[in-house]
């Protein structure tokens, strides 16, 4: 009965057939892949003297820079700071408070999701304007280190960790694990580091390398509160050599796209360890 039913409900919702998935996935990838690929023809360019080279991929990957480009290792090694620091910030902040939401205060859900969601609706030039006052705080506590900008990019990855996190969070039964594990005599420490975190393993991974990839990616709020990260360091080196600029930032969505992959692949691979 139940298959009869399926096919009822196909038969009056047909989904688009395979021409038609294949032409829409053939246009998203166009869409994506063009920019991209002009961005690789830019850097192979042989500029006054025409033709193409690969000289300057050669250069980068050799370590050959000269000192005028030391600005931007710098701000390299900034950002990756900056993208661990936001991530151990995010996850002790975001774990603990949404778990003991789903555990115990499960109507004040639709207020933690609100408050995550609301920086993705407020541009970060205004979000830098009611930040200023605040780091001035910040810089007199902690010194006015890079670093600092990870109490800020916390704000901005919110929302994309709230949802990777609260999807883990949906896919298991938190509380039926967690009374078990209080039965069986587990401390509060014991249930959230040995039952429900490894439980959330695709969904921190998710937020995680998402977090990073929204760090490595941002430019307004470093640039406002004069900070050095890889996009102010890449607008810096543009004025001094376009074509290196352009390789570092293919280099930095390269990198953003295998993050991704491999949470594909981690979600894939513990989807075949359950079944």
């Amino acid at each position: 009965m139940a298959a009869v039913n399926r096919r009822l409900q196909r038969a009056h919702h047909p989904g688009p057939t395979a021409a038609t998935r294949t032409v829409i996935l053939v246009v998203v990838a166009l869409f994506f892949a063009l920019p991209l690929v002009s961005m690789v023809e830019f850097t192979l360019r042989g500029g006054l003297e025409g033709g193409y080279t690969i000289d300057r991929w050669v250069t980068v990957f050799t370590g050959q820079l000269g000192p005028e480009f030391n600005q931007l290792w710098i701000a390299i090694g900034n950002s990756l700071v900056l993208a661990v620091v936001t991530v151990v910030i995010m996850l002790v902040l975001l774990v603990p408070t949404m778990i003991l939401i789903k555990l115990s205060f499960p109507r004040l859900r639709p207020v933690m999701e609100f408050i995550c969601l609301l920086p993705i609706t407020i541009p970060a030039i205004v979000l830098v304007v009611g930040l200023a006052p605040v780091y001035r705080v910040v810089s007199s506590i902690f010194g006015s280190g890079v670093w600092t900008l990870a109490f800020a990019y916390g704000i901005l990855v919110l929302p994309y960790a709230y949802r990777a996190i609260q999807a883990g969070l949906d896919s298991i039964d938190v509380k039926t694990l967690s009374e078990a594990a209080r039965s069986l005599g587990a401390g509060w420490a014991t249930v959230l580091f040995r039952v429900i975190v490894p439980n959330l393993r695709r969904g921190l991974l998710a937020a995680s390398f998402i977090s990073v990839a929204v760090v490595l990616g941002e430019f307004t709020i470093a640039s406002l509160l004069n900070r050095i990260n890889l996009q102010t360091a890449l607008l810096v080196v543009n004025k001094a050599d376009p074509y290196i600029a352009v390789i570092f930032a293919l280099l930095a969505l390269v990198f953003a796209f295998l993050l991704l992959v491999i949470i594909g692949r981690l979600g894939s691979a513990r989807r075949k360890d359950n079944s």
